[in-house]
């Protein structure tokens, strides 16, 4: 890792360098570290390990065991008893891991897309690195690695073979992007939407605006931004740091836009997507027929932004186009399983109003008839959505859950299931609509769900399970796969 010596470390992180009469086989001003972590398990020769103080783990109680795996140092809180090797002593580990993960991205040659929004980051970022991966070697954010402790260690991860790094940055309050930003350095910002998500906190919509705007605090100098066109709230966004933003969105006044949809169910969608030539809207255009093969109309927006994305950094229409049919999904983000009984769409990783609504749309307008064609599955299924709490909705919490339910009431589905003590309000939307169509089902857990989860679903249905993912709805994945 370029310049990363136990000695710049300890400059970067303000921190006291104890090296001196250690069983220490590195010199600190010169040898570079091999990886920076925080989990002992990842440590080899040559590693930094910060020892982190959890809810129930004290990484300090490791120290002993990765020196013996061969790390070259450790950032910690406490001074070791009877130490094995040079240590670096902080106030804060957790602040430590984000200054060194800081002065790292300052030593690095990288260029890095840091990628916010409301509803739709992982997906976007999967396109995103798809795309740039035709060309490019990317890294990109794994998992659920996107907040201040996530992004920093995604951010030591870069390697000097790397091209692009595809961050995705979330938030749930102000401040929080600001420090992300300060971080990632990002040379191009894109936002997805402004939605309905963190609103405990942030307010309302031009509060979610003004936090996730804070991505461009610390763009860097002649930075682009990419933005969802078609977002109310975006679209105000006439220039950033003097440059106009690049816009994508379904409408043919945005720079990248799509016409010609084919909504193909589960299996996934077409489209034509267009690129305006620079010279603007009487300029020429770029056409290319895209194949999205995830399912659900917001897909077409991440293949948009990826297509901005590609066209920054000067991807062929050609390498856009395979990127985007190479796309794979995340698990718990309309991540489609088929089993031996059920189809499951699994979008349990998070929920807010406008994703919940985006996956009811995707199980209304799922064509049973072609799902069967493509799948050999029965044609005479249910489609059945097992929905839980959202959280962090602030005051409007009942009245958003009530408003989801009427939705879904509303929808071509066969059969609501609401569980989580605020979906009550769901269950109660729901039943306000006159559909005696639908079957309505209330649980205020998922023990007393799966109790009765096999007198309700039967072989061949088509399963949305969607929550907050406080709610773990991943175990009812696990049950019903």
């Amino acid at each position: 890792m370029k310049n990363m010596t136990l000695q710049k470390i300890a400059e970067a992180v303000n921190g006291t360098l104890c090296a001196d009469g250690m069983p220490c086989d590195v010199d600190v001003a010169t040898t570079e570290a091999a990886g920076v972590v925080l989990d002992s398990r990842k440590v080899g020769k040559k590693y930094i390990f910060i020892a982190t103080r959890g809810e129930r783990v004290d990484g300090h109680s490791f120290i002993d065991q990765v020196f013996d795996a061969g790390a070259m140092g450790v950032i910690c809180e406490k001074a070791p008893r009877n130490p094995k090797g040079a240590y670096i002593l902080v106030e804060d580990s957790f602040q430590a891991l984000k200054d060194v993960a800081e002065y790292y991205r300052s030593q690095i040659d990288v260029k890095v897309v840091g990628i916010t929004g409301s509803v739709g980051k992982t997906s976007t970022k999967e396109f995103v690195a798809s795309v740039l991966s035709k060309r490019f070697q990317v890294l990109k954010t794994e998992g659920n690695f996107n907040n201040e402790v996530g992004l920093p260690l995604t951010v030591l991860q870069i390697r000097e073979n790397c091209d692009i790094a595809v961050l995705e940055m979330g938030i749930s309050d102000f401040g929080e992007m600001h420090r992300l930003s300060k971080i990632a350095r990002p040379d191009v910002c894109l936002i997805t939407n402004i939605g309905q998500c963190h609103l405990e906190n942030l307010g309302t919509r031009d509060g979610i605006l003004k936090a996730k705007t804070e991505i461009f605090d610390f763009m860097q100098e002649g930075g682009q931004v990419c933005l969802n066109g078609d977002d109310d709230k975006l679209i105000t966004i006439r220039e950033v740091q003097g440059n106009i933003p690049i816009f994508f969105g379904v409408g043919s006044s945005n720079a990248v836009y799509a016409d010609n949809y084919e909504n193909r169910g589960l299996i996934g969608s077409k489209a034509r997507i267009h690129i305006r030539d620079k010279e603007g809207k009487d300029g020429g255009e770029t056409t290319f027929a895209a194949v999205i093969p995830l399912p659900g109309e917001h897909m077409l927006y991440n293949a948009l932004a990826a297509t901005a994305i590609g066209v920054l950094f000067g991807l062929s229409t050609v390498q856009i186009q395979e990127g985007i049919r190479d796309v794979e999904a995340v698990g718990g983000r309309s991540h489609v399983i088929h089993t031996d009984r059920l189809t499951l769409i699994d979008d349990c990783y998070n929920a807010n109003p406008v994703s919940m609504k985006a996956a009811l749309a995707l199980l209304d307008e799922t064509d049973v008839l072609k799902l069967a064609e493509h799948t050999g599955t029965r044609e005479n299924v249910h489609k059945v959505a097992i929905l839980g709490d959202m959280f962090e909705l602030g005051v409007d919490e009942a009245a958003l859950h009530h408003e989801v339910g009427i939705y879904a009431a509303e929808k071509n589905i066969d059969v609501l299931i609401c569980v989580g003590k605020l979906c009550i309000n769901m269950y109660n939307g729901a039943k306000s609509v006159d559909n005696t169509a639908i079957g309505l089902y209330y649980y205020e857990d998922k023990e007393a769900l799966f109790a009765d989860i096999a007198n309700i679903i039967h072989e061949g249905d088509i399963v949305l399970v969607k929550a907050s993912h406080g709610m773990h709805f991943e175990e009812i994945i696990t049950i019903l796969s």
